[in-house]
């Protein structure tokens, strides 16, 4: 859901007391619609997110260091110029507005003490961060907006700084309840209360506006037409209850999840009625901490889509053509079965050549090798002697059988290559940095996948640094390994583990090659079953029930001649069938 005026007020009010006072250390952008701000002040070291992306428009502190670009952005330079080094003496937002303002106290060029002020417009796709001089002149913003882009308001340096057009909406804080529901009585057409809310109310989410009509009426989109006036009165006191929590700040971080699934669904700033128990509903400690777990892995999941899009698309295309390759091949060899029948007509042709003669175009003969002895008929070609008729069927079954040799020999080095391909998609999927994708390209350039031009094109960004697998512990102290990409698959399997640690993958399934490093002792049941689950969860069938995996020690693990990265064989194994449990995997990480 997008950030609600309401919900953002709690998050600046929030932000104010923890920051207010901190100075800006350092600056850095991450993402092209991202900023994160690391400040220092009486609480110690903070970073502060500011992000515009498509959907995901948001401010709130994050834990985790972000991985950043070698070379910063333009517009990130220049926040490093004005900013850093600045002091932040408040965080306000203008009232029931999707938006706010850092101002900053810092110094200009000569040194002299001066404002600036850093403004961040959370408005869906018009969502921008700009920073502004002291006399309300636009230094910059992070999105610049040309009159090509927008007649009502341009965003360009030199500009003073206007708000964004007002919307033909009401403040809810300045409207009575009683005004609310006249107004809403007045209305015409067969819209829903929630519908007619959203269009009247200055900062309302759809959600908060379908709980008004669930607490007014008992329908969360109750139309307008069979409202009773019990209901018209119900409306007016829910809705100045409402805005007298807004006023006292009662408001608290409550996070939605599916009842059925877990998934997390919404969040909000009060208690929530409309979903009737299909929803679970649990406050977070802060409203920072309720949109970090809200959008943050969700987030990183799509940097990472948009960072490998390249990586992607150039072996998905590569899949695809082999598929058609393999296709034409199959036909090919299919066209190879009737081989024989070639050398039968060679054959009758040889055995009645006394009744042939040079410019026949068919002939019928008594077939002598079938124990009924059927008159068959050959096609001949008129050009040809008969001798030379039989030595053309005869050719063509030799080259026949040739094919059937080399097309088979073709058609298993293709599905090993289509099965090398799926394993690198499923690869993609496992990328958390940078140099995850580093190490992927790296593997693909080995593999002949992406070609010399495509691997200069897509220079790395940063110095080269060996990507690590992921690291796991169990609940009773076993290390456990998995994988990202094929070259870390070979390394831990062929390289960095003892004969007598356990190798885990699923069965006939692309996913990560998966250690448990015994370390002199023998595995619990509890550590094979968590490694068996890890297996399960970095695998194709991360969502699926009762996964197979297989399990031997890494001694049964050998590796084929002239395999692709990531392909191993093993003979002797046991079977495990787990259900991936994403919640209980990432208890068991090491970070």
């Amino acid at each position: 859901m997008p950030l609600d005026a309401i919900c953002l007020g709690a998050v600046t009010d929030e932000l104010n007391s923890a920051l207010a006072g901190s100075r800006i250390e350092k600056v850095y952008q991450p993402d092209r619609d991202e900023i994160v701000l690391q400040t220092r002040g009486h609480g110690g070291a903070r970073r502060l997110l500011l992000s515009i992306a498509a959907g995901a428009a948001r401010a709130h502190l994050i834990d985790e260091a972000r991985e950043n670009p070698a070379v910063p952005p333009r517009f990130c330079m220049l926040l490093r110029k004005h900013v850093q080094g600045a002091k932040i003496a408040s965080i306000t937002q203008p009232a029931v507005e999707r938006m706010f303002s850092i101002e900053l106290d810092t110094t200009d060029e000569l040194g002299v003490p001066c404002k600036k002020r850093l403004i961040c417009e959370l408005m869906g796709r018009q969502s921008n961060i700009i920073l502004c001089g002291e006399d309300d002149r636009i230094i910059d913003a992070l999105r610049r907006v040309d009159g090509d882009l927008s007649g009502k308001r341009q965003v360009l340096p030199g500009l003073f700084y206007r708000m964004p057009p007002p919307q033909n909406k009401h403040d809810p804080l300045t409207l009575s309840g009683v005004g609310l529901a006249a107004a809403a009585q007045q209305a015409e057409g067969e819209q829903g209360l929630d519908r007619f809310l959203l269009g009247q109310l200055l900062g309302f989410s759809p959600l908060l506006c379908r709980e008004l009509s669930y607490r007014a009426t008992g329908d969360a989109a109750k139309p307008l037409m069979q409202m009773t006036a019990g209901e018209w009165q119900q409306l007016g006191r829910v809705f100045d209850d409402l805005m007298d929590y807004v006023r006292e700040k009662r408001w608290k971080p409550f996070l939605l999840a599916r009842a059925e699934d877990g998934a997390v669904f919404d969040f909000t700033f009060l208690p929530v009625t409309q979903y009737e128990g299909a929803i679970n509903l649990s406050q977070a400690d802060s409203f920072c901490a309720l949109l970090s777990v809200f959008y943050e892995k969700k987030g990183k999941a799509e940097r990472m889509a948009r960072r490998a899009a390249d990586l992607h698309r150039a072996v998905a295309s590569a899949h695809d053509r082999l598929i058609r390759k393999l296709a034409a091949q199959q036909k090919e060899l299919d066209a190879t079965k009737n081989r024989e029948q070639l050398k039968h007509m060679g054959d009758l042709i040889t055995a009645n050549l006394y009744q042939l003669e040079k410019g026949m175009r068919q002939t019928t003969v008594v077939d002598y090798y079938t124990a009924d002895c059927p008159e068959v008929e050959i096609t001949l070609d008129a050009r040809l002697t008969p001798q030379q008729n039989a030595q053309r069927y005869f050719k063509q079954y030799n080259k026949a059988k040739t094919a059937e040799e080399v097309l088979t020999q073709q058609i298993e080095q293709g599905r090993a290559e289509l099965n090398y391909l799926e394993s690198v998609l499923v690869n993609l999927g496992e990328a958390e940095n940078e140099r995850d994708l580093a190490q992927l390209r790296e593997e693909l350039a080995q593999a002949g996948v992406l070609s010399n031009k495509q691997t200069r094109n897509k220079k790395l960004r940063a110095k080269p640094v060996q990507a690590k697998p992921f690291h796991y512990r169990t609940s009773d102290g076993f290390d456990v390994f998995a994988g990202k990409n094929n070259l870390q698959n070979d390394l831990l399997t062929l390289k960095t583990a003892l004969k007598s640690d356990i190798w885990f993958h699923t069965q006939k399934i692309h996913g990560s090659h998966v250690i448990l490093v015994a370390d002199g002792r023998v595995p619990s049941d509890t550590a094979m079953t968590e490694a068996a689950m890890i297996a399960a969860y970095h695998s194709k069938a991360r969502g699926s029930s009762r996964v197979p995996v297989d399990y031997t020690p890494v001694r049964q693990v050998k590796k084929p001649a002239g395999a692709r990265p990531g392909m191993v064989i093993y003979h002797e194994y046991q079977t495990a069938y787990v259900t991936p449990d994403e919640t209980a995997v990432e208890k068991l990480r090491v970070e």
